[in-house]
């Protein structure tokens, strides 16, 4: 078993395919033809996915011999030892995609290098735990690493002069490490993280088409293509992942999209309209945080913010959404549901007035405020009929 490669869910004939596509699109003929004249995001796609889906077996495949494993435990879902190391083919994917392509660009090439560091030390984490303090550390500095080179929330009109300033830089530093830590928190559940920002991606590569930022779509597209290629391997409808992606992959993913999301220019007439897309389709993300930092505060659970950021619990919107709907891989498509309705609403936002764009973010908080209703009844409900059957017995 230690010692065998197997290469899950997909058939070998499947997988030679994706190697002859991986090949073919590397040929400079193909390359310069899709560079030139055809449909660049097309190829940033294709060859994203191609070398996701390749390297996923390969990457459990070197867990696996070095013993790179998530163990089950009282704080994780999961119940068998499933190897991490899924996030080098999904950041390996999207680097190879990004580098066949040329899309170079100082603010580029400062994500690319924040997002490698994040990678190393989230590769770190799944070989051998490190704190908490040190990750944190670590992403405050690829944050002003990213920030150095202009990638900068506008929030705060500069007319305000060293204000605007000041409180932009801060509102970049939340923002980034929010999404980073958000996305990872929500890497709790097979095919969370990695479908939650296929789909962001997908709705970031949209209203970057829109908006005319054909440059920023291709690097949405990248991501998109680089969960795609792993997804198959760890979601699966009738089984149970075979791989994770690990600390080395949901941080990069967070980080990567939270920079495509400050470096776009989602309106330059609506500020409103700025504001509002990203929000809508980080929704989920931002929302989730909110809410359990608000929960563990008002119940006690923690009481510092040493203790936040090291409490793991089963309190985010996953968990308790499977909890009522009585299953994991319900919650997970629920939540993929969600998020592309709340999407889809950003992608309209494009050409909704000022008010119609408050209005859609009031729309996106009563939505989610009325799951968290019926989420919190479904709870107390099943509390409730446990009580029932422990008075019978």
């Amino acid at each position: 078993m230690r010692n065998t490669f197997r290469i899950k869910i997909a058939p070998a004939t499947l997988y030679i395919l994706i190697l002859f596509l991986n090949v073919t699109l590397l040929l400079p003929p193909v390359r310069k033809t899709f560079l030139n004249s055809g449909p660049r995001w097309v190829y940033v796609l294709l060859l994203s996915f191609g070398i996701s889906f390749f390297l996923t077996p390969v990457c459990g495949w070197v867990a696996r011999q070095r013993g790179i494993l998530d163990n089950p435990n009282a704080r994780k879902v999961h119940l068998a030892s499933t190897p991490l190391l899924g996030g080098a083919a999904v950041f390996f994917g999207f680097l190879g995609a990004i580098v066949a392509n040329g899309l170079f660009a100082p603010r580029l090439t400062a994500m690319l290098v924040a997002a490698a560091v994040l990678f190393a030390v989230g590769l770190l984490d799944d070989i051998r735990e490190i704190p908490a303090w040190v990750k944190l550390f670590t992403q405050i500095l690829c944050a002003v690493l990213v920030m150095s080179f202009g990638i900068i929330l506008d929030v705060i009109p500069l007319r305000f002069g060293i204000l605007a300033l000041g409180g932009n830089i801060l509102l970049t530093i939340f923002w980034l490490i929010g999404i980073t830590n958000a996305m990872n928190f929500f890497d709790g559940m097979d095919g969370l993280a990695a479908g939650l920002s296929g789909a962001i991606a997908f709705f970031l590569g949209v209203v970057a088409f829109q908006t005319n930022q054909p440059f920023l779509g291709w690097v949405a597209g990248a991501v998109m293509g680089a969960c795609m290629g792993f997804l198959p391997y760890n979601f699966r409808l009738k089984t149970n992942a075979s791989i994770f992606l690990g600390d080395a992959g949901s941080t990069v993913l967070g980080f990567l999209l939270a920079c495509v999301a400050v470096y776009g220019k989602w309106s330059e007439t609506a500020p409103m309209v700025a504001l509002a897309s990203p929000l809508l389709i980080f929704w989920v993300l931002i929302f989730d945080m909110v809410h359990i930092t608000v929960d563990r505060i008002i119940t006690g659970k923690v009481g510092s913010f040493r203790e936040w950021i090291d409490y793991v619990g089963k309190d985010h919107l996953h968990h308790r959404l499977a909890k009522v709907l009585g299953g994991r891989k319900r919650s997970v498509l629920f939540i993929y549901l969600l998020t592309f309705c709340l999407g889809t609403s950003a992608v309209v936002l494009r050409y909704a007035r000022p008010t119609d764009a408050v209005l859609l973010i009031v729309q996106a908080t009563v939505f989610v405020g009325l799951i968290t209703i019926l989420e919190r009844r479904g709870s107390t409900l099943s509390d409730d009929r446990k009580d029932d059957d422990r008075s019978r017995s």
